[in-house]
């Protein structure tokens, strides 16, 4: 994935509402994370109590994550592939067991459906928003059944997403991470591989 998450807008870093504050914070592949938004990001500030619960959703399922991880044995620098593929399915089991009631909405609530349907329309509108689409589109897997609290594909592979698309969402912890299948937006829990929410038709047709 093109890592280049930063903070969704100076209103949320100013009151401290996204998630996973960390002062520059560096993305998956090191570099650091910007610490706002561009200003013309078009996120308003009706948006901060959104933000906040989003915030918060997030914060609950990743400390549920968190403390189910940590019944696992650790893994370790050395650790082969076979110990990393059974440590990640392990922990698929722990989540699916401990959320076999979560369902869409759970934590993409309606309220931050919309936030994010504008601001990515505002993105993808843009002069570089056919680029964008298309590199997405690249290695975008297509439309296929999605089930919230469902493993992803092993055979399907993960899309790429621009830094410029990850400008207009929100900063998650490094257990998260954002993909596009088809059109539709899904959040995925990399250690597990498991897809924790979804937003359909994010990307325009």
């Amino acid at each position: 994935m093109t890592d280049g998450r930063v903070l969704w807008l100076p209103i949320a870093a100013a009151l401290a509402v996204g998630c996973g504050h960390e002062s520059a914070r560096p993305t998956q592949d090191g570099t650091p994370a910007a610490q706002a938004a561009p200003a013309d990001s078009g996120a308003r500030a009706t948006d901060v109590p959104v933000l906040a619960d989003f915030d918060a959703r997030v914060k609950e399922y990743v400390a549920l994550h968190r403390r189910l991880e940590d019944t696992l044995p650790h893994l370790s620098k050395d650790s082969t592939p076979q110990q990393i593929d059974s440590h990640q399915r392990a922990l698929e089991r722990l989540i699916r067991e401990a959320r076999a009631d979560a369902k869409p909405g759970s934590i993409f609530t309606p309220d931050i459906q919309a936030v994010v349907h504008r601001l990515m329309a505002q993105v993808f509108g843009g002069a570089d928003g056919a680029a964008l689409k298309a590199s997405i589109m690249d290695e975008n897997p297509g439309p296929i059944d999605l089930a919230v609290n469902a493993r992803y594909p092993d055979a399907i592979p993960l899309s790429t997403v621009p830094p410029q698309v990850l400008q207009g969402l929100p900063t998650v912890p490094p257990e998260l991470e954002f993909r596009f299948i088809g059109r539709h937006l899904i959040l995925m829990d990399e250690h597990a591989h498991l897809i924790v929410d979804v937003i359909n038709n994010v990307l325009p047709r």
